[in-house]
């Protein structure tokens, strides 16, 4: 606990990392003080200038040479506020008439290719079945990422998430369990066709960096929390004091393939009915519902969706479905609290629509399993990205690099 009107002070010990450092330049600071005030205005706007001096307690001057500066590479602008009987105030707010980013959501059923302005509001998108073959994949991503940026001349670069293993350095998708792809130099053909710098990552590792800069307020203040994507299969996004975390050749995160149990109602993508994923993803509660129906197998006409829409109307089938489901998912979290011991854990898919429904079973889940008591407990909420976080997820790989600090190593 904080004292009284003071501040505790903390050192942190780090290690240069001598093969990525780079010496600190005389700009640093200004650099610094640049994207301060950058994320004052996205996140307070409308704010004017004098506001910024005071909460900062930056020079006046400052300010007013980094406004200029933000002005005039379009990422800010300034318009008239109120009046309260005098002069209107003159506040700033993010420049959000142009597209700036393009995201490629590359899900196992269809690929959202994307244009969004600076606060990630998207202001076209395309979408089409993605195939199975990575190269027809490939060849629609660039022919919608084409389309985009003849119409958006602010575009600065591509955003992939893609529902798989990713080295996030080099670009390169190294496995995509569903259609089996492996090795595939997906930034670097993107970049060549399109002439703009791309990012990829997998789809957890951006849908968390998507909540660290453009989720619910209490979740921007957090420094370490996971991200669990509740899909098709089930994956996790680790957050570290304000980063996220990719391990070597960004495999860091792969806990839905951790051991929970046995005889999952259904097999995970690598064929084992022990994993978490089997357990708690979108096929297990259609596994779950189908054994309670007392058939060997889902329907194939139903969807995860339909069994939320169900539940919601009452079901008591589908509900106890998504009971189960929810149950499992507690028993994983509490084993990554247990380990991690994180801020927050925050759960994203579309079963966060029916997080009033599934709240209580999976937080009487973690409590039950919690065995270490005493020890700081984690708040678990829903992702609040709205309809399609994936798609958030991708976007971000573009946009959070406007609103990060580029400091050395």
């Amino acid at each position: 606990m904080l004292p009284s009107g003071g501040w505790v002070e903390s050192e942190i010990m780090r290690r240069i990392d001598l093969k990525k450092v780079s010496v600190a330049r005389s700009d640093t600071i200004r650099n610094i003080n640049r994207q301060i005030v950058l994320n004052y205005v996205r996140e307070r706007a409308p704010i004017s200038r004098a506001e910024i001096a005071q909460e900062t307690a930056l020079q006046r001057s400052t300010i007013s040479l980094i406004v200029d500066e933000l002005k005039t590479q379009g990422l800010i602008e300034e318009f008239e506020g109120e009046s309260t009987g005098g002069r209107p105030p003159t506040l700033l707010r993010l420049r959000a008439a142009d597209a700036v980013a393009i995201g490629v959501d590359l899900s196992t059923k269809n690929t959202i290719v994307a244009a969004s302005d600076l606060a990630g509001r998207v202001l076209e998108q395309e979408e089409f079945v993605t195939d199975p073959s990575s190269k027809v994949t490939l060849e629609r991503i660039i022919e919608s990422s084409r389309k985009l940026i003849k119409k958006g001349v602010e575009i600065e670069g591509v955003g992939i998430s893609i529902p798989g293993l990713v080295d996030s350095e080099t670009g390169n998708a190294l496995f995509v369990p569903r259609f089996k792809w492996r090795d595939w130099a997906v930034a670097e053909e993107v970049s060549v066709a399109t002439g703009l710098p791309v990012k990829v990552d997998n789809d957890a590792n951006a849908l968390a960096l998507a909540e660290l800069w453009f989720g619910r307020p209490e979740v921007r203040e957090v420094r370490d929390f996971i991200m669990i994507l509740v899909e098709e299969g089930l994956g996790t996004g680790i957050v570290f004091d304000g980063q996220v975390y990719h391990g070597v050749v960004g495999a860091a995160g792969e806990f839905g393939h951790m051991i929970i149990g046995t005889n999952a109602p259904v097999a995970c993508a690598s064929g084992s009915r022990e994993c978490w994923e089997a357990f708690a993803s979108e096929r297990a509660a259609l596994g779950r519902y189908a054994n309670i129906c007392g058939r060997s197998e889902a329907d194939p006409g139903i969807t995860f969706e339909q069994i939320m829409d169900r539940a919601l109307s009452g079901e008591s089938v589908a509900k106890a479905a998504l009971f189960e489901t929810a149950h499992y998912l507690g028993i994983g979290i509490s084993n990554l609290i247990k380990g991690l011991s994180p801020e927050a854990v925050i759960v994203g898919g579309q079963i966060a629509r029916v997080w009033p429904l599934i709240a209580d079973d999976l937080r009487r889940a973690v409590d039950e399993n919690s065995l270490c008591r005493g020890l700081p407990s984690a708040t678990i909420i829903a992702s609040s990205l709205g309809a399609n976080p994936r798609l958030m997820g991708a976007l971000s790989l573009v946009l959070a690099s406007k609103f990060a600090s580029k400091v050395p190593a």
